[in-house]
């Protein structure tokens, strides 16, 4: 017999839309982040990575040889984000980062998210997975939500990005999430996602999405630069040409996303399965100031 969820998952899983399941048991290992006044951190981001074949592997392999103090997984874990595809793809690649690891869910595994990524996270965290978060690192706040649940006007996802972002100082702050807003990709863009972006609009400089295979970085809209880093290792989209607002794409290899940030400074390199430097950019921002300093 299922035993029913602890009340605070429960609470966790409404706010997402969805309903109850048990989270797994099992803890998370001890990882040390620098906190809000750190001089740098050194921050890791890819999606697409959790699927079958060796290309996938060297990109996991390149993250973890990195030894990041912050991993961005931006989603998808294939085929359909089980408990059973968690522990075959996820895990043997990411798994050891997950005290120092944000995640986001992707399309593929969000009609199994009781099953799979809400029970797979609450086992290596050792507690509930909230739908969205916040944490600050280096000087920059960073944002994790979801393009997956409601996000209109007055979802609770948006009312809690405005609560959020209410008096807040700067423009040093990272969002992410799975389906990018702006995207030259198979799929295109997801004006759907415009609430989160004006939302974020001069609050934050850069958003983070996977979902379109390839590697895109866009120029900035309403002062926000997005970057689509979604070539973790399953089979890559095509790249459209004609007018954009994309600045630089590839469709014809894998990678990450490294971020090195210091307070008012982020260097973004995208880097392939052997390190090597693809495409080098830099965001400066305003500092966030120091009511944010604990969160």
């Amino acid at each position: 017999m299922r035993r029913p969820a602890p009340a605070a998952l429960l609470v966790v899983l409404l706010l997402a839309g969805c309903g109850s399941q048990t989270a797994p048991s099992e803890s998370t290992p001890a990882a040390t982040i620098p906190g809000p006044a750190a001089p740098r951190a050194e921050v890791w981001a890819v999606g697409d990575a959790a699927t079958p074949g060796s290309a996938a592997d060297r990109i996991g392999g390149l993250v973890r040889k990195s030894r990041p103090d912050l991993f961005l997984y931006l989603g998808d874990v294939y085929e359909t984000g089980t408990r059973s595809d968690f522990r075959r793809w996820y895990h043997p690649r990411f798994g050891s980062l997950a005290g120092i690891t944000m995640p986001t869910i992707g399309n593929h595994e969000w009609d199994n998210r009781f099953i799979g990524y809400y029970q797979y996270w609450a086992g290596r965290k050792g507690h509930p997975q909230p739908p969205w978060s916040k944490r600050t690192i280096a000087g920059w706040q960073i944002l994790d939500l979801n393009s997956q649940a409601p996000h209109g006007p007055k979802s609770p996802q948006v009312t809690w990005l405005e609560r959020t972002l209410a008096g807040a100082q700067g423009d040093c702050r990272i969002a992410f999430w799975h389906r990018p807003r702006y995207s030259e990709g198979a799929y295109g863009g997801a004006p759907d996602l415009e609430p989160l972006w004006n939302r974020l609009a001069g609050h934050a400089s850069i958003v983070l999405s996977g979902h379109d295979h390839n590697l895109q970085r866009h120029r900035p809209q309403k002062g926000i630069a997005q970057y689509v880093v979604g070539a973790g290792g399953r089979g890559r989209y095509l790249l459209h040409g004609g007018p954009s607002t994309m600045v630089w794409g590839r469709d014809d290899i894998n990678a990450a996303l490294r971020i090195l940030l210091k307070p008012g400074l982020a260097l973004l390199e995208f880097r392939g399965p052997r390190g090597r430097v693809l495409d080098r950019s830099r965001v400066t921002c305003s500092p966030v100031g120091p009511a944010l300093a604990g969160q």
